[in-house]
């Protein structure tokens, strides 16, 4: 029988995060034990996890999605590690507030390889709950005053809905405004290229002279010689 305390996001099934350890990755199960507030989770297919894929499959609104990135911030030689939390309807300003936030010369999106190795979470699935304790995790003002927010397990195949108030109060969070910034609107789609209009001399469609003379030895040579003066000079 369902839950009547489970949270109503898109066609879902959520069940107390608690009783499907199976469904979370292993530091994310270990985190949600110390959280003092409700965590949900729910399976969803493996090649949905994607944001657009996800919200669109499963009917979840973006804004009750979030999205974690893992940020590679260099300073004097050195890179360290951070995340950023931004609701699925804007981008984290990663080169611009995330830099100069952490103190660094460059801030850019970390390679995959070295997200999924030092989180110990899968691609597409990370996560703000579980995340290495020195990493610095920055929470979008707009994450923390969500009521409810869906973001991943730590894996694939499953998704974790949490009050935002619980996310920005995690250990290693810090709230701030306008770190997600609205996602540029597409640029208009050109009209399609227009045939190229090639420029040549009169023909006989042109003026009406009658079929080139399939032997050019012909006696009758009006097809070359009777042509507009001006023919040839383009």
């Amino acid at each position: 029988m369902p839950d009547p305390s489970a949270p109503a996001l898109g066609s879902l099934t959520w069940l107390p995060a608690a009783d499907r350890p199976d469904l979370l990755a292993a530091p994310v199960a270990a985190a949600l034990a110390d959280l003092d507030g409700p965590a949900w989770v729910a399976q969803i297919d493996d090649d949905l996890a994607d944001t657009a894929a996800f919200t669109e499959a499963y009917g979840v609104p973006l804004d009750a999605s979030a999205n974690c990135v893992v940020v590679a911030a260099r300073r004097a030689g050195e890179t360290t590690l951070a995340a950023c939390l931004v609701l699925a309807t804007t981008r984290a300003d990663v080169n611009g507030l995330v830099r100069r936030h952490l103190g660094a010369r460059k801030a850019s999106f970390a390679p995959q390889d070295v997200a999924v190795a030092e989180s110990g979470m899968a691609y597409g699935g990370i996560t703000p709950v579980g995340l290495p304790a020195s990493w610095p995790l920055l929470v979008d003002a707009a994450v923390a005053a969500a009521d409810l927010v869906v973001v991943g397990s730590g894996l694939r195949g499953s998704k974790i809905a949490v009050p935002g108030s619980l996310l920005a109060g995690l250990p290693a969070a810090e709230v701030l405004d306008g770190l997600g910034q609205p996602v540029p609107a597409e640029p208009p789609t050109p009209p399609p290229a227009q045939p190229l209009r090639v420029r040549r001399a009169p023909d006989d469609s042109d003026v009406g002279w009658g079929e080139r003379p399939a032997d050019t030895s012909d006696d009758d040579r009006r097809y070359l010689e009777d042509r507009p003066p001006h023919w040839g000079s383009d």
